[in-house]
């Protein structure tokens, strides 16, 4: 087997997937960090699209964090999707559901006023409602199994550890199944050890210096 590196960023919650899966997989690989303010001319000969994660497969570059997820389940141990057909394609459905509420989540850190911010609350509230009903056992989204599914989701609630220092915004409020996986996932230690130990001071500091109504709501907190 080739050696492994994930070339990361250390907020990126794409490169959270591809970690955890490599951990849970219990497969060795190396990190390399990569500013993507300041991308190096070695990265964009690597990313095309400017993006991380990518893993180096010996010479060979893959990028974007599903495909990097499907060619882990394809040649490491542990397999992390179901069996079933129909179960397996669910389960790719949700993993992009996943990516649009990272997309949300983006857009509500980033929302430059109340009203915009407020739009954006409201859709992640109608996400995590749909989701909620779709979750079927414990602790892990499908039962006893830890999946590629609670893989994507832990980076995605990961957020919400920031945000709850913030304020209530009602996301999650009166979800009791999503707060059960939400907390066995903040205890899994692959999703533990997928970020560097100085990640949530990172990202407030990320947060804090969007100029969005998120970060006024922040100063506001801090100067209380």
């Amino acid at each position: 087997m080739e050696s492994l590196t994930l070339v990361s960023h250390h907020l990126c919650p794409y490169v959270q997937r591809a970690a955890i899966a490599l951990a849970e997989k219990g497969t060795a690989y190396e990190r390399r960090y990569v500013d993507l303010a300041n991308k190096p001319d070695w990265f964009k000969a690597l990313s095309p699209l400017g993006k991380t994660p990518v893993l180096m497969v010996g010479e060979t570059a893959v990028f974007e964090s599903a495909v990097i997820l499907e060619y882990l389940e394809e040649t490491q141990p542990n397999p992390l999707h179901p069996k079933d057909p129909l179960r397996r394609a669910e389960h790719r459905s949700l993993i992009e559901f996943s990516s649009a509420i990272l997309n949300d989540i983006w857009a509500f850190y980033a929302a430059p006023d109340a009203a915009g911010f407020e739009v954006k609350r409201k859709q992640l509230e109608e996400r995590f409602g749909w989701l909620e009903q779709r979750i079927r056992a414990e602790p892990w989204f499908d039962g006893g199994d830890f999946s590629l599914v609670d893989t994507v989701f832990a980076a995605v609630f990961r957020y919400f550890d920031a945000f709850d220092q913030i304020g209530d915004f009602a996301i999650l409020r009166d979800l009791p199944r999503i707060a059960r996986w939400r907390r066995a996932l903040r205890e899994r230690p692959s999703v533990t050890s997928a970020v560097c130990a100085d990640f949530d001071e990172r990202l407030w500091a990320f947060l804090l210096a969007r100029n969005s109504h998120l970060s006024s709501l922040m100063r506001s907190r801090a100067a209380a």
